[in-house]
């Protein structure tokens, strides 16, 4: 299996920074996402918006009625924590069975080159869009390999339906560019569990890496619940309630 490094792109930098807008309560459930308006307050063109888009459809974050037209979603509680803890739990499956079949050159010069970009960007003081759309990237890389080298096609169907799901995908649930100070806390948190999943991983340590690839989504669900517990309070820390009902 071959591993490939894809440089960022425009549609990479415009589909954070709308999933950051949604997320930011910036538009509200229901409200329409034109293609024209949508390019020019970012100063892009109209194609990269519309690859933009349908990632955000298939996140689950937007829908699109029987013309085609873009909307914000509403969603409810529930459905944004089945969705993370099922992707745990399929993501622990998948690492369980890389360990055991144990870990390729190929893989491993992915897995290495993914840390490598992550402990890259927590060496700046700060973390710029750019930044976060790099490390979001590069965090869709490492799970996506993990998935990939496993070798089951069954689980690999089923983490792609849940994919489509609220805030199931990877990187979906990384903390908005507005909280700065928390979001390099937390993100670097959570790259310190790559760090030892992929230890795991390369010694063959297979209940480890299950246990893991499940917990890693336990940073998610925790500030998903405290935000919920305090909606008043962190409105403005977790502009993303606005979105939830429930």
């Amino acid at each position: 299996m071959k591993y490939t490094i894809r440089a960022m792109n425009r549609q990479d930098t415009l589909l954070m920074q709308l999933r950051d807008m949604i997320l930011k309560g910036e538009f509200a459930p229901g409200h329409k996402l034109a293609e024209q308006q949508l390019a020019e307050r970012l100063g892009a063109s109209r194609t990269p918006v519309r690859g933009a888009l349908m990632v955000l459809e298939q996140e689950g974050l937007i829908e699109a009625n029987e013309v085609g037209k873009y909307a914000v979603r509403q969603f409810t509680a529930q459905e944004i924590m089945d969705a993370i803890q099922v992707r745990g739990h399929l993501e622990g499956m998948a690492a369980r069975t890389v360990a055991e079949h144990g870990v390729t050159r190929q893989l491993d010069t992915e897995l290495q080159a993914c840390l490598k970009v992550g402990d890259a960007l927590f060496d700046k003081k700060s973390l710029s869009i750019q930044d976060y759309a790099a490390y979001a990237q590069m965090n869709d890389r490492l799970h996506n390999a993990i998935l990939q080298a496993c070798g089951n096609r069954a689980l690999q169907r089923a983490l792609a339906l849940n994919d489509k799901l609220p805030f199931a995908q990877a990187s979906a649930m990384l903390p908005m560019q507005g909280a700065a100070g928390l979001d390099r806390d937390w993100m670097l948190y959570a790259h310190k569990q790559h760090h030892m999943l992929v230890d795991a991983l390369r010694r063959g340590e297979s209940a480890r890496a299950q246990n893991l690839a499940t917990e890693h989504i336990e940073v998610p669900l925790g500030n998903l619940r405290t935000a919920l517990e305090r909606r008043e309070q962190m409105g403005d820390v977790a502009p993303a309630l606005r979105l939830v009902v429930g």
